[in-house]
């Protein structure tokens, strides 16, 4: 026998999401998620599971309610672990309640999991709060997803009407001029203050602010769509004073990340911290190589050679995985020196007790290269890549040294994170894409013919790591907009937001 979570995803912002939601979706079997569920959480499941789609939008459901349900049970009773994922938080208005009823009916091991409500959260986003001292003791929290032809609502109008806090009410766009309507009629002044907030948290997000006596007009005039929180009430003036995150550079903007996962995590913080939504596409995969004869024939001699080279992190960590499997540590490397091409690296090997004896100002093979003290007849051992540049074995071989590359991992396309990017960029979802080496570029390119890739990439802003991932860019007919002047991470993202903070107007034109 399986189990079943119900997640909830919180109300789009994966940074509101919780640990425990991560850690669910890091080791289900099957993820069943929602319209409303942020995409990018996709990106944290394990490239098995089995993803299942059951989103209900205005008169389109996938999977009627009965049908979710029967999903989930057949799931579990397949000895599987299957994450219910829904927007916001199950039980408010996500009939998580019916679906755990269901489970528990069948006898169906299941946890909830509650996530962060839009009823507060997007309200929040929009610079309002839901209570304020003085203003509002209370908040009201109602459905409005009821059909407009609907002659009865189960809605007490008249109570709703002479509440004194903040009303809530969600998924109430299409049914917003009923909502007005009705609390009009039972005694609500048409000055009360309102605010539609369209897609909060996300990207999408958009607000519109009036009265009783207007919202429906200026929501009207302003396009807004599904999902969208109403609020109602006093609070609604606070907006002007505290609407935080329209303020951010990066808010309105998602993000997509090429590079592996594992190592997406300082890149993706720092653009989340600006209000970026950060979707995790990877188009590479590291897969190390196994501890092979002549890997533990190299590694059992490295008192044999007078530098050790890393050209990457990932080297670096296979390196010393390798060594422990030999039950050796950083004293194996106490008779050479050793050299790192970038800062990444070189922090990678104080992790292990290292500190560099070289690191180049610019992270490119030529810098690391020019910067080593080789003499004729030295031996370099450079770790790394299978597939690399040779640019480093090269001029070091010309300075007379005597150069064994050791490949312990390759790189390889990752086809889930390829595909994954390819969809985001056709629905036209993704602002900017960055590259942080040529192997991220090459790698999708190989998937694509170069019209396909002019095309998907029309009105996206490209971001580089440095000149070499530039040139691979450029080579395939792509433009990079931005490219960090120190060619790391952090770098690279302080980049991104100066660019963005340099073409305000363009971007928001």
């Amino acid at each position: 026998m399986g189990k079943v979570y119900l997640v909830g995803a919180g109300p789009g912002d994966i940074g509101l999401v919780t640990k425990r939601a991560l850690n669910c979706l890091e080791n289900a079997h099957v993820i069943v998620y929602d319209h409303l569920a942020n995409p990018a959480l996709l990106s944290f499941c394990a490239a098995q599971a089995e993803l299942i789609y059951v989103g209900k939008q205005a008169g389109s459901h996938t999977l009627s309610q009965g049908e979710i349900e029967k999903l989930l049970i057949e799931r579990a009773r397949e000895g599987k672990i299957v994450v219910r994922l829904k927007g916001g938080d199950p039980f408010v208005f996500g009939r998580g309640g019916e679906e755990a009823l269901a489970l528990a009916q069948e006898g169906i091991p299941f946890e909830i999991i509650p996530g962060v409500s839009s009823a507060i959260a997007v309200p929040a986003y929009a610079g309002i709060p839901v209570t304020h001292r003085g203003i509002a003791a209370s908040f009201h929290v109602f459905t409005a997803h009821e059909a407009p032809e609907k002659e009865q609502s189960d809605l007490d109008w008249k109570t709703i009407a002479k509440l004194e806090g903040t009303l809530v009410f969600l998924m109430g766009v299409r049914t917003l001029e009923r909502i007005v309507h009705e609390l009009l009629r039972h005694g609500k002044s048409d000055q009360t203050p309102v605010a539609v907030v369209q897609w909060g948290t996300m990207p999408e997000q958009k607000v519109v602010a009036g009265s009783l006596a207007d919202i429906v007009e200026r929501t009207k005039e302003a396009r807004l769509e599904p999902p969208a929180v109403t609020v109602i009430g006093e609070v609604v003036r606070l907006r002007s004073q505290l609407r935080w995150v329209e303020h951010k550079s990066l808010f309105g903007f998602r993000v997509a990340l090429t590079r592996p996962k594992d190592q997406c995590q300082e890149l993706a913080e720092v653009l989340q911290q600006d209000a970026a939504d950060v979707l995790i596409t990877p188009t590479i995969a590291i897969e190390p190589r196994p501890l092979t004869d002549e890997i533990r024939k190299e590694l059992l001699r490295l008192h044999a050679y007078d530098w050790i080279v890393f050209t990457s992190a990932n080297g670096v960590r296979i390196f010393f995985s390798h060594l422990a499997r030999l039950k050796l540590d950083a004293r194996a490397l106490s008779e050479s020196r050793v050299a790192a091409i970038g800062e990444k690296t070189a922090e990678t090997l104080a992790h292990h007790g290292i500190r560099p004896d070289a690191v180049p100002g610019r992270f490119v093979q030529e810098s690391l290269a020019e910067s080593l003290a080789v003499h004729a007849n030295d031996r370099v051992l450079v770790p790394r890549a299978a597939v690399a540049r040779d640019a480093l074995e090269k001029i070091l071989t010309e300075k007379g040294a005597h150069v064994q590359v050791l490949p312990l991992y390759d790189t390889v396309p990752d086809s889930h994170g390829i595909s994954q990017l390819k969809e985001a960029l056709r629905q036209k979802r993704i602002h900017i894409v960055t590259f942080t080496s040529a192997s991220t570029v090459e790698s999708l390119a190989g998937s694509l013919a170069a019209e396909e890739l002019a095309e998907l990439f029309s009105g996206v802003t490209i971001a580089s790591i440095g000149p070499l991932t530039s040139l691979a860019l450029r080579k395939l007919g792509l433009q990079p907009a931005v490219e960090a002047k120190i060619h790391t991470a952090l770098h690279l993202a302080r980049a991104i937001i100066e660019h963005v903070q340099n073409h305000s107007q363009q971007f928001h034109a």
